[in-house]
């Protein structure tokens, strides 16, 4: 199981990327696993401003259908666009070209208060 250590990450199965104000997000190699082949990724929150804990779309399965929770809260501004066409690039690649959205953070210290990954690894048994 992969998890980047340069990576934050959350107790729902997502994974952070912070560079400067900007949080990329997609859910973990764990979660991916967890979830099966994905056939379907459905976001239409670009451009709303969501609180940390709230939901920002739902990832379908071949046997499910899982939410997708803001690790922090801001601004979601970019969607990856790719994965209408492509949602198994989640399952391929999910810390590249499988994330799913990028937000602007209201609060970019709110990174500290996420996982590491050891913390992570512990919380799945890695």
């Amino acid at each position: 199981m992969n998890i980047p250590a340069d990576l934050r990450y959350t107790k729902d199965h997502e994974w952070v990327r912070i560079e400067g104000d900007t949080a990329t997000i997609g859910i973990t190699d764990f979660a991916q696993g967890e979830l099966g082949d994905i056939v379907f990724i459905d976001i239409n929150t670009v451009g709303q401003d969501l609180a940390a804990e709230a939901v920002f779309g739902t990832v379908e399965a071949v046997k499910t259908v899982s939410d997708l929770f803001m690790p922090v809260s801001g601004t979601i501004t970019e969607l990856n666009a790719t994965l209408a066409d492509d949602p198994a690039a989640v399952n391929t690649d999910p810390y590249d070209k499988g994330w799913m959205v990028k937000v602007k953070m209201s609060d970019a210290s709110q990174g500290e208060g996420l996982l590491t990954a050891d913390q992570y690894k512990a919380l799945v048994g890695a």
